[in-house]
């Protein structure tokens, strides 16, 4: 295609060069504080405080019959959340391709990163004002923050074939999604201090529950200078355009070609289409468990977090385990196995009885052990299969249904409990993705799929 681009390719790489090798460590290490800055945003915020503080504030909004109207359209108080959710995805399928385009033309992947960084921060900081029956304003940061860690997200991943050849990816994704759960669990350690001890501090619990959200955008602003520092940019390569174009109009042209070239890569489209389906039910799982644990099983707010707080540290082991695990079996049948297992523990959640708290907590460490390493080698699987030059733009189809990004599930967890007024029903919904996400993904030869887009696969997929 003639506005297609390539990078350069990565020095070193998979080389016996000491000084390449001390950069690309750099640069790897930097990488990981990325997501040690944003993972505080899905834990704190998307899975524990705002599902529940969001719903309760709406529930303030609502009429006699418990419904809201934004826009003049009945909304069940407890659907709206989750309708957030969806929305900021919708929103996000039309900005994360472009920016990914524009990212990939221009080269200019690290200022678009810090844009996409600070803005979502700075969304997030602003929760400290959701008080009140300011549901509309909660559900307007949510959107905002979403949006753009989805795109932060995008251009974060992109980097991951540049600075780690093939061999290293499965293990530099692995450790990656470790520190982001490392740090999801210190801060959320710090959180449950300031949760259960707000009244001797002298603030009420609204007020602490504000305090956490907005911690957890100045705990993202602040750690996103170390891979702003570290990583290092690759300039573009290739047609540029017709003089005086922009950036913003090229991107628009060279995103229309990624999707027209995707057809001819149909083991990588299956691939997607896989993770599309799986990884939403993850992502429902991570956003909603705090809802389904409040309002269907009567759970306290602190036994919540606690058993938030148990996920984040078994993840981070679970992480490194089924990283491990992938170098012995490969990244293809480790997922596919920890897919069985989410298929397991979503069905038994239906299960559960109220007020016992100790299955919660023992779905909750079934959990823990299977999300970070799925979705770590998810990311190390499908960076495998882009064609080279194209990170940022096919990184953003994949980035669509990723962490907190996802519509499908959240869509269908809002519309069972719509149609039920049962959060049961809606989290069993939830089984379908799982299964066939499963499906899929065992449908697609990895090596054939590797070598389709032009790239060299590791010696075990």
């Amino acid at each position: 295609m003639g506005t297609s681009t390539q990078e350069a390719p990565e020095e070193g790489a998979g080389t016996g060069d000491p000084a390449a090798l001390r950069e690309r460590r750099r640069e790897q290490r930097g990488w990981y504080f990325y997501d040690w800055a944003n993972s505080v945003f899905s834990t704190s915020v998307l899975t524990v405080f705002l599902g529940p503080y969001l719903t309760e504030v709406t529930k303030a909004a609502a009429d006699a019959d418990g419904y809201v109207h934004p826009l003049g359209i009945p909304v069940r108080a407890g659907s709206f959340f989750p309708y957030a959710v969806s929305a900021s995805v919708l929103l996000s399928v039309l900005v994360m391709p472009l920016a990914a385009a524009v990212a990939d033309r221009t080269g200019r992947k690290k200022p678009l990163l810090g844009a996409a960084a600070y803005l979502g921060a700075g969304a997030t900081t602003g929760m400290f004002f959701l008080d009140g029956e300011r549901y509309l304003l909660g559900g307007l940061l949510l959107v905002v923050a979403n949006v753009s860690f989805a795109v932060s997200v995008v251009l974060y991943h992109a980097f991951l074939p540049q600075i780690a050849p093939p061999e290293e990816r499965d293990a530099v994704s692995s450790r990656g999604w470790a520190f982001g759960y490392a740090s999801g669990a210190l801060v959320l350690v710090v959180n449950l201090g300031l949760f259960l001890g707000h009244e001797s501090l002298g603030v009420s619990q609204s007020t602490a529950v504000r305090i956490c959200l907005a911690s957890a955008g100045l705990w993202w602003g602040a750690f996103t200078i170390v891979p702003l520092l570290r990583l290092r940019e690759r300039p573009a390569l290739g047609t540029h355009g017709p003089p005086g174009r922009t950036a913003l109009g090229e991107g628009f042209k060279q995103l229309r070609g990624t999707l027209r070239e995707l057809r001819r890569y149909p083991l990588t489209l299956l691939f997607l289409l896989a993770y599309l389906l799986y990884n939403d039910g993850i992502q429902t799982v991570i956003t909603q468990a705090s809802v389904y644990g409040s309002e269907s099983l009567g759970l306290e707010q602190t036994t919540l977090i606690g058993a938030i707080l148990l996920v984040q540290l078994l993840a981070v082991a679970g992480a490194l385990l089924l990283g491990r695990l992938a170098a012995r079996f490969g990244a293809k049948r480790t997922i596919l196995g920890s897919l069985a297992a989410w298929t397991v523990a979503v069905s038994a959640a239906y299960f559960l009885p109220p007020g016992e708290p100790v299955w919660f907590y023992a779905l909750a460490a079934g959990i823990g052990l299977v999300l970070g390493g799925s979705q770590a080698l998810s990311r190390s699987l499908f960076s495998q299969l882009v064609p080279a030059g194209k990170e940022a733009e096919y990184f953003a189809l994949y980035e669509v249904s990723d962490r907190g990004t996802s519509w499908l599930g959240p869509l269908l967890f809002g519309l069972t409990y719509q149609l039920t007024g049962d959060y049961r029903y809606a989290i069993l919904s939830l089984v379908a993705f799982f299964v066939l996400g499963f499906a899929l993904l065992a449908r697609v030869p990895i090596g054939r799929a590797t070598a389709a887009v032009g790239n060299v696969a590791p010696g075990r997929i």
